[in-house]
């Protein structure tokens, strides 16, 4: 066959291409593209602002009771730029497309991707419920109470499961012995992963980016104690405990339950919140996510925690404690609106040897290409400028497990 000069806008679609087949989380949740960012006179600086949606507060008789319509928003900031640096002879450019893909665009865009992926992976410090079995293998119960949990919620059904190797490991053992359609037990076995439509998930994978999560040197018991009653929001101040709290430990407070999303009603179950920053020792002001909310439309919680009410870090059990900087593996279930990535343009320059840019399916890439003289040579870049955020927590689940 004879070959094919490769042009800028080829380049950039076999890179997104590959790029994209690449990324099954961030494939899963919800991509959003403007390319109002890069265009002259229209730049929107480096944030999009996404409406949540609204809630209200049920009347109970025939008198009227109004309530204001108070619309809520997250910020996603667009401004982690991030590319792979090429440089190649200009024979290389005298090939096929394919032949160029499989020798410089795959490798080059694994390496992009993993880290896309990992970065995004890390929103996972901000989901505040997770069925923790921390020490033991993942297990279908703790699929079937993660699943609990998003229905609970009220999470939408398109929902999606991506596993730690172990995590799949575990579970497709687990599955050997029972009874199953044939056709998925021949995949389990065929593929070494548990097929899709997985107990209340429709799409299931496994990702070798998944986190270990370390906890704090705190040790889970309740040490922490509510410092004044009334408290409410995302701050709350405590005496001091013996240890530390990062980033993503899992909390509940004494006497503090979740509720209902409509009807309020208490579950009697305790609330879980994650740490929202990481806390030196024996703090005396730890960060949650979500809001502390007792009362109105976006009520959370049965109560505001009383005076002297213990801060504990424990399993989905609510009776062990986790804690002592222990590591476990952690599995993600979510539905597609509890994640949001943004990619936006990067703008064009001129005076280059090739540049082009082109959007699948919500990621934007930009490919430039100058040429040395001196040295025969191409030096090329492919840049992807994006920003994630979690839009709906409640409607993510962690599994922690091994």
């Amino acid at each position: 066959m004879a070959n094919a000069l490769i042009t800028p806008t080829a380049v950039t679609r076999e890179a997104l291409r590959i790029l994209h087949q690449k990324l099954n989380f961030i494939g899963s949740i919800n991509r959003q593209y403007d390319d109002r960012f890069a265009k002259s006179g229209a730049k929107i600086g480096d944030s999009l602002s996404i409406r949540l949606p609204n809630e209200y507060v049920v009347r109970t008789g025939a008198a009227l009771s109004t309530q204001d319509t108070t619309e809520a928003t997250e910020t996603l900031q667009v401004a982690t730029q991030k590319g792979v640096d090429l440089s190649f002879l200009s024979s290389d450019l005298t090939t096929d497309l394919d032949d160029f893909s499989d020798r410089i665009l795959k490798p080059a865009m694994s390496v992009l991707g993993a880290a896309i992926e990992s970065d995004a992976l890390s929103m996972y410090r901000d989901v505040s419920k997770e069925v923790s079995d921390v020490g033991a293998a993942c297990s279908i119960t703790d699929v079937l109470n993660s699943s609990k949990e998003l229905t609970d919620s009220l999470a939408s059904d398109e929902r999606c499961l991506i596993l730690n190797t172990q995590a799949n490991v575990d579970l497709v053992d687990a599955l050997k012995g029972l009874f199953n359609d044939p056709a998925k037990v021949s995949e389990n076995f065929r593929k070494g992963m548990v097929a899709n439509n997985f107990l209340g998930y429709s799409d299931v994978y496994q990702n070798t980016l998944m986190p270990i999560h370390t906890t704090g040197t705190d040790d889970g018991t309740g040490d922490y104690l509510i410092n004044g009653a009334d408290q409410a929001g995302t701050s709350m101040t405590v005496d001091t405990g013996a240890g530390t709290l990062v980033k993503g430990d899992v909390l509940v407070i004494a006497g503090v339950f979740s509720v209902h999303p409509e009807t309020k009603a208490s579950t009697g179950i305790l609330k879980q919140f994650a740490v929202a920053a990481t806390t030196g020792t024996s703090t005396t002001t730890i960060t949650i996510n979500p809001s502390l909310v007792a009362t109105g439309s976006r009520q959370n919680v049965t109560a505001v925690p009383a005076n002297n009410a213990a801060v504990s870090c424990l399993e989905s059990d609510r009776s062990t404690a986790v804690g002592n900087a222990a590591d476990y593996g952690i599995s993600l279930g979510f539905s597609k609106n509890a994640f949001a990535f943004a990619t936006a343009d990067l703008t064009m320059p001129k005076g280059v040897d090739f540049s082009a840019r082109e959007v699948m399916d919500g990621i934007s890439m930009r490919v430039v290409r100058q040429y040395t003289i001196a040295d025969d040579k191409f030096p090329c870049r492919l840049d992807v400028l994006y920003g994630y955020k979690t839009i709906r927590e409640s409607e993510a689940v962690r599994i922690g497990s091994n």
